[in-house]
């Protein structure tokens, strides 16, 4: 018998004449938790796909249980016990989650009619199997995005599953909530499941993963134990580049603040929030999901407006009514949601970098198509945008590309404060090194910058001071200088 549940061996995958995957290898031992590494575009969710069925392989092996395949379909992949959960889980947020959870079942057993006792049944059995606790009736739409995972787990698990592949799992969890996950799969592995964990942030991947496999530009770069790795070994094989991790030290501060605010309100949110950020100064603002960070960040735009309180912006006091009004008082604000609250997807990456200067790049009221052109290019290149043109839609980069294009919107105009809520969320470890070297040299040339985030080692390295929020309001208040992640999580929480 084989020492390996899954092995894929010399894998090649070609799109349109472009090597896609360059003959990589992946196995899988029975019962592990294997972690697949690599920044965007590197290869992994192409090989998923093949994994799954989703797409066939041009050349290589793949063998499962020992057996080698010759091609995979999807529902022959589900009847082997191959499942993934993707991204965005694959659910259907209309149907309830007795419905969410036996589709599948009523698919791959072809039944033209629905026996709801059955559904029920099924349904119960598979929550149960990992103690999950939730109201088979309720729409699915209505859950957290927690919960939801949790419903897309439970349905791998009532097909046998054997392997199952979680696709950047945590990228929209809390730290509680990635920790209910990784007890999860710590159960599933107890129960002789292999879990195949795609993920590029280091710290989850030393956390849960026993072995690792590292793929870069479609070739695989390296395999082994993780307990052999490091952050800086790590960080090389993913980018094939060696950073230099800086705390940011201001270079240069203002005489007096930029923004001032003092006994901000807005009751259910936050209440009584008073802070200063000079030019050329990092402040962090950290707390949990619900301590009031984003909504106070909402409030700060406009998007939200503070009920009390007052706002100064060089020293006079402005009332920030709308997004309107903060731009017009100079203040850009990059959202956590980048894909749906900070680009216009199916638009050009062009158009989204100029859309907030649109009114300035007029002549007679019509738009100077020159002067529109050479500031996007000019943007392009400042950002460093991987595009091989910029007429091309935004939802074609990766999201490290898709988050400079965010930041280059709000650079555009000039911005004397730029509010960040959660700048790297999703994004790669090469562009988050490259998009925190850009907010320390934007503070270093004189602007005000607020890091909204409950990444303590993102606000650690590159604020200066720090701002804790818990249940809506002031914590603390630290500098990061001499500061650990405990004792920030001890105002947390």
């Amino acid at each position: 018998m084989s020492e390996y549940l899954f092995r894929a061996i010399d894998i090649h995958k070609y799109f349109a004449g472009v090597r896609a995957l360059d003959g990589v290898s992946l196995e899988i031992k029975p019962g592990e938790i294997h972690c697949l590494a690599g920044e965007n575009g590197c290869g992994k969710s192409t090989l998923i796909k093949i994994i799954s069925g989703v797409y066939q392989r041009d050349s290589g092996i793949i063998e499962f249980e020992g057996e080698q395949l010759k091609k995979i379909t999807p529902i022959d992949a589900i009847k082997r016990g191959i499942q993934v959960i993707y991204q965005d889980f694959s659910i259907f947020p209309n149907l309830t989650v007795m419905e969410n959870l036996a589709i599948n079942s009523q698919l791959v057993e072809n039944k033209r009619l629905v026996n709801w006792k059955h559904m029920r049944e099924t349904a119960r059995t598979a929550i149960e199997r990992i103690g999950f606790k939730v109201d088979l009736d309720v729409t699915l739409g209505t859950l957290s995005v927690a919960e939801k995972q949790m419903v897309a787990i439970c349905r791998a698990l009532m097909f046998n599953a054997k392997l199952i592949i979680m696709d950047e799992p945590t990228t929209a969890l809390t730290k509680k909530e990635v920790k209910a996950l990784f007890k999860v799969i710590l159960q599933l592995k107890e129960q002789g499941i292999s879990i195949l964990f795609v993920s590029h942030k280091l710290d989850e991947v030393f956390e849960i993963s026993e072995r690792f496999t590292v793929f870069r530009s479609g070739k695989l770069i390296a395999t082994g134990n993780t307990k052999e790795l490091d952050d800086k070994k790590f960080s090389y094989y993913m980018t094939g580049r060696e950073f230099e991790v800086r705390s940011f030290v201001p270079d240069k501060l203002s005489e007096k603040p930029i923004l001032e605010v003092d006994n901000l309100s807005l009751p259910g949110s936050f209440e009584k929030i008073s802070f200063s950020v000079k030019g050329g100064e990092i402040l962090g603002i950290t707390g949990l999901l619900d301590s009031g960070r984003t909504e106070l960040a909402l409030a700060l735009f406009g998007i939200h407006p503070a009920k009390e309180g007052e706002i100064r912006i060089h020293g006079r006091a402005v009332k920030i009514s709308s997004p309107q009004k903060a731009i017009q008082n100079k203040i850009g604000f990059v959202p956590e949601d980048r894909l749906s609250e900070g680009l216009f997807l199916p638009q050009s990456i062009g158009d989204n970098i100029i859309i907030s200067e649109i009114d300035h790049l007029k002549k007679s009221g019509i738009m100077d198509k020159k002067k529109c052109r050479d500031e996007i290019l000019h943007w392009v290149k400042e950002m460093a945008i991987a595009t091989p043109d910029p007429e091309n839609a935004a939802s074609t980069l990766s999201g490290g590309n898709q988050q400079r294009v965010v930041l280059a919107k709000w650079l555009a105009c000039s911005p004397d404060i730029l509010i960040l809520n959660g700048p790297t969320v999703g994004v790669d470890i090469g562009s988050k090194h490259d998009i925190h070297g850009i907010l320390q040299e934007l503070a270093n040339k004189g602007m005000a910058i607020i890091i909204i985030s409950d990444d303590l080692p993102e606000v650690i390295e590159n604020c200066s001071r720090l701002l804790i929020l818990k249940g809506g309001k002031e914590s603390g208040k630290m500098s990061t200088h001499e500061i650990t992640e405990k004792m920030i999580l001890d105002k947390m929480m």
